[in-house]
């Protein structure tokens, strides 16, 4: 539902609500957040609300460190952890300068400008992430190890699945927040877990899967664990991947094959975004993370599979980007791929329906791959013209200067 400031000014006066957060995230897509109280709403939403953006890397210098975030009346959910009495709520908001121009460091922003262009332009994109993350135990001091909190595997049920209650808990407050789980279960690796929820338009689900991080890590908390979403915690297990999964249409009709060669095309360039961190690069090539460039049906070798799915489950599934990316731009780059993808009727090539993971040096001859460090990523994007049209300089920079 599409609230108006009018609305939420009331629902605030009629439930009690005590405490407004507003959120936004840093060029990483961290979530943060500055509380007010309900009597300063009405002035955030005509004024904003001031930020120190030069204690944010990438939002500023102390020279030029004033930002102003603006709640966006469309959304707002209640925090069902906090009390019943004196509720606290969330609200994504938009990122200004004091003269109101949109900073150009929010990502969140920048997302809903690329959607509502590609909805001109006729596409009709929904976006359904996959992120897995680890629970771990807590030293007696209340500090994350590196102990899972049990040793089960794929789809395994209790008593070796000790997740399973804790993955309840997050499912059953997703609901509450309006967002719509899927499945659950417990992954391959010792205390790794995933909870899938509905697709989504980009824009919102970016926003759930900011939300549901937010959420996972809070109850882990409350369950005296730790969530871990980097991609790769512990060397020799399964890493933590963010499958993406895109449906796209173009004035009614399914261009899978359209939107896959596009994001083939630049998968290179955009790597930095998708996997953001030097412990990105350690999960590639193992454990069913891809490292070369290619597509297939169904084989999960490869770096994109088109699922065996129909109808409106028909769609695209990237399998690089890891849970530490920024949803807001990975989606606004995989939104610009897949439209240039049909805009200029690129061409998918040949399917690798082989085991990539086995495969000898000659099945694998001519297949590009993903670039094997973060500064090989940070290179490819900082030499690419699509990523430079597509991103503005501050969130480049964040991104390629070390």
């Amino acid at each position: 539902m599409i609230y108006t400031s009018q609305e939420i000014m009331q629902y605030v006066k009629e439930e009690d609500v005590k405490f407004i957060r507003l959120a936004f995230c840093d060029l990483f897509g961290r979530q943060k957040n500055i509380s007010i109280l309900p009597s300063e709403l009405e002035r955030a939403f005509e004024q904003g609300v001031a930020i120190d953006a030069s204690a944010i890397p990438g939002f500023g210098d102390e020279a030029r460190s004033d930002l102003l975030l603006k709640p966006d009346p469309s959304q707002i959910a209640v925090y069902p952890w906090r009390p019943e009495h004196g509720r606290v709520v969330r609200m994504f908001t938009t990122i200004t300068h004091p003269d109101g121009r949109i900073f150009s460091g929010d990502t969140r922003s920048l997302l809903k400008r690329v959607s509502e262009d590609a909805s001109r332009k006729g596409f009709s994109m929904s976006f359904g992430p996959e992120a897995e993350f680890y629970l771990f135990n807590l030293s007696e001091d209340g500090t994350p190890t590196k102990i899972p909190y049990d040793t089960a595997g794929y789809m395994d049920i209790a008593p070796e699945d000790k997740g399973e209650n804790v993955r309840r808990e997050i499912c059953l407050t997703l609901e509450q927040m309006g967002i719509r789980p899927e499945t659950s279960h417990h992954e391959e690796g010792p205390g790794q877990n995933e909870i899938d929820f509905h697709y989504s338009e980009p824009l919102t689900a970016a926003d759930n899967t900011i939300t549901f991080k937010t959420v996972v890590r809070t109850i882990a908390a409350r369950s005296g664990l730790f969530a871990d979403f980097s991609a790769k915690p512990l060397d020799t297990q399964p890493g933590n991947g963010m499958h993406i999964n895109i449906s796209a249409y173009k004035d009614g009709s399914n261009v899978f094959s359209e939107v896959t060669a596009g994001i083939l095309k630049h998968i290179r360039e955009m790597t930095v975004f998708l996997n953001p961190f030097e412990n990105s690069y350690k999960r590639f090539g193992s454990h069913k993370a891809p490292r070369y460039i290619g597509w297939s049906k169904e084989n999960r070798s490869s770096l994109i599979r088109i699922p065996a799915a129909a109808g409106e489950y028909r769609r695209v599934e990237l399998r690089s980007p890891d849970p530490m990316c920024n949803p807001y731009i990975a989606f606004t780059l995989l939104i610009c791929a897949a439209i240039e993808g049909v805009e200029k009727h690129l061409e998918l090539p040949e399917p690798s329906d082989f085991n990539i993971f086995t495969a000898d040096e000659e099945q694998l001859n001519g297949f590009e791959f993903l670039p094997k460090s973060l500064t090989a990523a940070r290179q490819a994007a900082n030499s690419s013209d699509f990523i430079k049209r597509w991103l503005p300089k501050t969130i480049l920079d964040g991104y390629c200067i070390p």
